[in-house]
């Protein structure tokens, strides 16, 4: 069984939650757990690429304190990329258990805020551990204290190898009503690749740039041509096209700054490209004009463009991806 710790707090001196996690851990390496920490405050400049590590464990336990108000930001960050990289076919089988100390107030309400963020990403959430302490020292000296920690950490334990199953929560409901970027499948190594990208401000700053230099050519060039927007985006989609003879599908592009939606019909070898709408399509995209405009330059693709909101979708999903295997732009 492998089990990882995520810790969000500062790493102060005196931090309730350290003396907590770190007696769960030594429980769980007795009963022979494999388990591995991750202090998010050492790692804050790569908390997007920890996405991944969740990939190899059984559970994990959310860690964080509650100085003044709330968990505090690593464990915000840390929870927002696991809703935008993270492996949505690994999360729901994977346990969480909460942990969170108060120093002053509020450790009720940021234990709920844990589970229900778990929820909301497909996951199952364990009781946790939750408390206020006033006194450090006395808190660590406690062996009443300390022997109810090894028992939740115990509860835990069994929680995980019994697979005990929860009841469905209304939260998880949530998944299936926001747009962007929980069903989109992605392999280990696309989402690593991607969440580290995220997390390089250089890289970031510089594809922006290139980006915007490129589209700002690709439309003088359409404008020295005589050539509309709205033509260029067909004969592109047209012209770029690698067919799937297994594959039909259709999708409903609506582009903010034109009129119409644009249609794209796939029967196997077969594509047809106009404007105008289409009943029941399999896809339906809303995204901006020059967003379109660079994915046929080919400076961004689909699902980057998905996976960064600049592209909502309702649909198919699965279908949602062929779209960068079956145009191959600016290749």
């Amino acid at each position: 069984m492998r089990i990882n710790i995520y810790y969000g707090g500062r790493g102060i001196v005196g931090d309730p939650t350290n003396t907590v996690i770190s007696r769960m851990q030594t429980v769980l390496e007795d009963l022979n757990v494999k388990v591995t920490r991750y202090n998010l405050y050492e790692e804050r400049r790569n908390i997007s690429s920890l996405a991944n590590s969740i990939n190899d464990c059984d559970g994990i336990i959310l860690a964080a304190t509650v100085e003044w108000h709330g968990t505090g930001g690593f464990m915000a960050e840390f929870l927002d990329s696991l809703w935008l990289y993270g492996n949505k076919e690994k999360i729901p089988q994977i346990y969480m258990c909460p942990v969170v100390m108060s120093t002053t107030y509020g450790e009720r309400e940021g234990k709920l805020n844990l589970s229900q963020a778990w929820e909301i990403l497909g996951g199952k959430p364990c009781s946790g551990i939750c408390g206020y302490v006033q006194d450090t020292v006395s808190f660590e000296l406690n062996n009443d204290y300390a022997a109810l920690i090894e028992k939740k950490t115990e509860n835990l334990y069994r929680t995980i190898s019994q697979k005990t199953v929860a009841l469905p929560a209304s939260n998880q409901a949530v998944r299936q009503m926001v747009s962007v970027g929980p069903q989109i499948e992605l392999s280990p190594q696309d989402a690593e690749q991607l969440s580290r990208y995220a997390s390089d401000d250089k890289f970031v700053q510089t594809q922006k740039e290139d980006i915007k230099e490129l589209a700002s050519h690709f439309k003088t060039l359409m404008g020295n041509q005589g050539v509309s927007v709205e033509d260029m985006l067909i004969k592109d989609f047209t012209d770029h096209f690698k067919a799937d003879p297994a594959f039909s599908s259709s999708y409903s592009m609506v582009i903010k700054g034109i009129d119409t939606p644009l249609a794209i019909i796939i029967k196997g070898k077969e594509l047809d490209v106009h404007y105008g709408n289409i009943e029941k399509p399999s896809v339906v995209c809303r995204i901006d004009k020059d967003k379109l405009i660079n994915i046929t330059a080919g400076a961004e693709t689909f699902q980057r463009a998905f996976m960064t909101g600049e592209m909502q979708v309702k649909g198919e999903f699965r279908e949602l991806r062929k779209l960068d295997s079956l145009f191959k732009f600016g290749k």
